[in-house]
């Protein structure tokens, strides 16, 4: 599920305390596990199969823009070909590839002060400010300017005006944080609108970044579009050494306003095309007078990769099974004293049981390899099927809803069938798990509905019958679905694209929990019997809406296309 990523910094604190912490739980199932075939009914070992392919270290995270996102969806065109669906992306292929661009550090910048050369990513660390629309303006011969101390949210009135640093490159000083070292977060957005006429903005706050997050900042970025063609302030973090070369003295002796040295160089990004993909095939109705319509489903292929911090496994997820039982959905913060000794006591006895195990690669077992999984095994059941539903299936995987619904927006905007002839769309994401560990009140049938009836009152009630047709005894849990819930779990998934169209749509979930976006979100942590009951659940809610006699009934305004989405 899509949410704004935030690493968390207190786990690894509570790691280099704590060492000898195990996980809140031992792994009742294997790390690895030998793929089976499959069969053509949907069941738990064939999920179990799929999704330790699908959520291994070998995938690195499926993060779109990078190679590991093309394995992944390889491994889901390959099952899609075998089952004998239909391509339907681009040019007769399994996949309609989207316009993905990353944007790295080209490693021929440079910057000279007074004829000294300053050395890239280590004195200073550009920020690639393309993503908001531009391409980054030139600093050579710029003067630099002090602009002042900011600290987010910030007063402008503390720092020089725009009019004052325009064509010029502005050094901004920041305040220390409680460990004594330069802010880092909170400047990029608004100085650059701020000072969106400056040659450049250069924070001194290089030195509050450990390594791993500077080895993070050199990763590409990846945006869904091409820079357009305008020009927006270079952006780069600078030591306080250089921050002085380029004042001509230090900041604190300075006054705001104050003209400092001449730069030479450049601060440059080299935009290639990056993969990102979505899967997309369809499954021919019966009904020669129905086949041109569709019922739609969905789950998304991606999630977040990996990072460069690796953590104890085990340690990691004690710690968010006390302090950030949502995941990153939790608040980051400290583990108090009281909660320290409650994540003692989970487990000496656990590490006995599991040697310590570094982890940097965020899996997504359950977001979403679970509904990925789950989309093969109901599409695999429908082609081995003797009896075709009526209407046709088409079954997308969407890529980059991590990264904010962009495989699902490129869909729906650019759709590979009619928009019009979609009845309803089906989406699972995060659905393979659902515990009294998970959510209150969890357990065996325990599944979040989302939006079944925002749009159509009749597909709510026939997900609601089919429910009761199952052999399992579901409990649906609306919560979650309240207008103006602060999860805003309408808005965050796949769904909603095909939502803003007035597509009728259900969202299937069974919660959060303690592993969500976090490198412990792995296969054997799945609830496969579960996974099963709900994939068994979404075929069937399909067969019954693709055999309708008629469209599912929209009966309630449906939202602006390209407004802001409001739960």
């Amino acid at each position: 599920m899509s949410a704004m990523r935030l690493r968390t910094s207190v786990a690894c604190l509570l790691l280099s305390i704590v060492p000898g912490i195990a996980g809140a739980q031992q792994a009742k199932l294997p790390l690895k596990h030998a793929p089976q075939p499959t069969s053509p009914a949907i069941t738990a070992s064939d999920l179990m199969t799929r999704l330790y392919i699908f959520a291994d270290d070998s995938m690195m995270g499926r993060e779109v823009g990078t190679p590991y996102h093309l394995k992944a969806t390889d491994y889901i065109a390959r099952e899609a070909q075998r089952m004998g669906l239909t391509p339907a992306g681009d040019s007769g292929t399994f996949f309609q590839n989207l316009p993905v661009f990353a944007h790295a550090l080209a490693k021929n910048g440079s910057i000279t002060i007074d004829g000294k050369a300053f050395t890239q990513a280590v004195d200073y660390m550009p920020r690639d400010n393309s993503l908001f629309g531009g391409t980054v303006r030139s600093i050579d011969g710029a003067q630099v300017v002090y602009g002042g101390m900011f600290a987010p949210p910030g007063d402008p009135s503390q720092i020089i005006s725009p009019a004052d640093a325009a064509g010029k490159v502005v050094v901004i000083a920041v305040p220390n944080d409680a460990n004594g070292k330069p802010i880092v977060a909170g400047f990029r957005q608004p100085l650059t609108g701020y000072y969106i006429n400056a040659a450049a903005i250069a924070i001194v706050a290089l030195e509050g970044f450990p390594l791993e997050a500077r080895q993070q900042m050199l990763q590409p970025d990846v945006s869904i579009s091409e820079p357009v063609a305008r020009e927006l302030p270079g952006f780069f973090y600078v030591t306080s050494a250089m921050a002085e070369a380029m004042l001509g003295g230090s900041p604190s002796t300075l006054q705001r306003g104050a003209m400092g040295k001449t730069l030479h160089g450049t601060i440059a990004f080299d935009t290639v095309r990056a993969p990102g993909r979505n899967v997309v095939a369809t499954l021919s109705g019966s009904d020669p007078a129905l086949k041109g319509e569709y019922v739609a489903l969905g789950a998304h292929n991606d999630h977040v990769g990996f990072n460069h911090a690796p953590a104890d496994h085990d340690s990691l997820r004690a710690f968010d099974t006390v302090v950030r039982p949502k995941g990153e959905d939790s608040p980051d913060r400290p583990a108090t004293t009281e909660e320290m000794t409650k994540i003692r006591r989970i487990l000496d006895s656990l590490r006995k049981a599991n040697p310590p195990r570094l982890d940097s690669i965020y899996n997504g077992a359950d977001d979403d390899g679970s509904g990925t999984v789950a989309l093969l095994e109901i599409a695999e059941q429908f082609a081995a099927s003797k009896t075709r539903p009526k209407r046709s299936l088409l079954f997308v995987w969407h890529a980059g809803e991590e990264k904010g619904l962009w495989g699902s927006e490129y869909f729906t905007d650019h759709p590979t069938v009619p928009r019009d002839s979609i009845v309803a769309q089906l989406n699972m994401d995060m659905i393979g798990r659902g515990g009294p560990n998970d959510e209150k009140g969890g357990g065996p049938g325990y599944l979040q509905l989302i939006g079944s009836r925002r749009l159509s009152t009749e597909l709510g009630d026939i997900v609601e019958a089919v429910g009761k047709t199952e052999s399992t005894t579901f409990h649906f849990d609306y919560a979650y679905d309240a207008n103006g819930h602060p999860e805003q779990y309408y808005c965050r998934s796949d769904h909603y694209e095909y939502a803003r169209y007035g597509i009728p749509i259900t969202f299937f979930s069974t919660g959060g929990h303690r592993d969500y976006h976090e490198v412990t979100d792995e296969p054997q942590y799945i609830d496969y019997d579960q996974l099963a009951r709900v994939a068994n659940l979404v075929h069937d809610v399909a067969l019954r809406v693709a055999n309708l006699d008629h469209r599912v009934v929209v009966d309630h305004p449906k939202p602006d296309p390209h407004g802001q989405c409001k739960q």
